[in-house]
């Protein structure tokens, strides 16, 4: 028998394969020995590790109860210590001098920013350490942690830059008393009244009611007004002609008038005195006064000086002049003195202004021949 090509070829293929059932595995379920073994190996994963995790434990809440306790005595310390300073400084400051110079705001501004400066720096200092030691208490290491702050640190320390700079020159000036509320200070940029006081700006009032706000960093000095004393200086012009030992005994009558008399003898922290001549000029001198005040009321001192020196030297016929140089008086010019006095000669019809008339000359005459 013959065979065909084609099945020549599926002889020589073989058999064809008949379909395998899937290799895939239904889902196992755990048995009670599995659960068993599972809860073996957490106790003894557990066995072996909780003395270490009781010990982790126990660090951390040691470390945040110290911590804790540390921050409070410490906050506690500074704000008895701020309040023993500002007793001492009110029982110091009792005397006339002391309670002008540092007031009851100020003093109670300037403890209460000093309190707060120092319990923000006490409670960052104990809280983040606290922090540092329970990182550490877990194996954390904190070489890349302290490298990444101080580059964080550095890079926010330089964006804000005038910001740091405005917190650490109010901190300053508030440590040194450089001014407080009440003192009239002039800043540079602005100058008035002080009424707050702030780690990163003053308050200042202007002259004419405005409020200027100054950044604590862009003060480059600061002119106190308000502590120590102030002067007060009047110049008075006189003539020339004037008796100096009349000017000299009036002046001084002045001084000690206004010096005995109230509220003066308050404001007045040293007796007016009479410097003398400050400059002499052709016609006029000016006489110096000058007298210790109360810090913030040379201005008012002065008015009144020159008030009472004025009411004094007309009292005492004193010509006092109005600048350096006093202007020469001049007598009124007559009206009648480019006047030609009466005259006969004014009548023509006189004689004597016939007289002195001139001779008219006769008239010709004509001949006829």
């Amino acid at each position: 028998m013959s065979l065909s090509v084609a099945d020549a070829v599926l002889l020589a293929a073989g058999p064809s394969p008949s379909p395998t059932p899937s290799d895939t595995q239904p889902p196992r379920v755990p048995s009670l020995q599995d659960a068993q073994e599972s809860a073996t190996n957490a106790a003894g994963w557990v066995e072996q590790n909780w003395s270490t995790w009781l010990a982790i434990g126990l660090q951390v809440l040691l470390v945040l109860v110290i911590a804790a306790v540390l921050r409070v005595a410490v906050r506690r310390a500074i704000t008895k210590l701020i309040d023993r300073m500002s007793r001492t400084a009110q029982s110091s400051d009792g005397s006339p001098l002391g309670g002008l110079l540092v007031n009851v705001e100020r003093r109670r501004q300037r403890s209460q920013a000093i309190g707060s400066v120092l319990r923000s720096v006490a409670s960052f200092l104990i809280m983040g350490t606290a922090a540092l030691m329970i990182l550490s208490a877990f194996n954390i290491n904190l070489a890349p942690l302290l490298a990444s702050a101080g580059v964080a640190g550095v890079a926010i320390g330089f964006g804000a830059r005038n910001l740091v700079t405005d917190f650490l020159s109010g901190v300053f000036m508030i440590l040194e008393d450089q001014y407080g509320v009440g003192d009239t200070i002039d800043a540079g940029v602005a100058s008035g009244e002080v009424i707050e006081v702030g780690l990163r700006v003053t308050k200042l009032r202007g002259d004419n009611g405005e409020i200027w706000y100054v950044r604590n960093g862009e003060v480059k000095r600061i002119g106190n007004l308000s502590q120590g004393w102030a002067t007060a200086n009047v110049d008075v012009t006189v003539a020339a002609t004037e008796d100096l030992d009349k000017v000299k005994s009036t002046l001084d009558e002045v001084a000690e008038k206004m010096g005995a008399e109230e509220p003066w003898n308050e404001l007045l922290w040293g007796p007016i005195e009479v410097l003398g001549l400050d400059s002499v000029l052709l016609d006029s001198m000016v006489v110096r006064l000058s007298a210790k005040t109360m810090p913030g009321k040379s201005l008012t001192v002065e008015r009144e000086l020159r008030w009472r020196v004025k009411r004094a030297f007309d009292a005492a016929d004193i010509r006092i002049v109005g600048g350096a140089t006093a202007p020469v008086e001049e007598e009124p010019a007559d009206p009648t003195a480019g006047m030609a006095a009466p005259s006969v000669y004014a009548n023509t019809a006189s004689p004597q202004s016939a007289a002195a008339s001139p001779l008219t000359p006769p008239a010709p005459t004509s001949t006829t021949k």
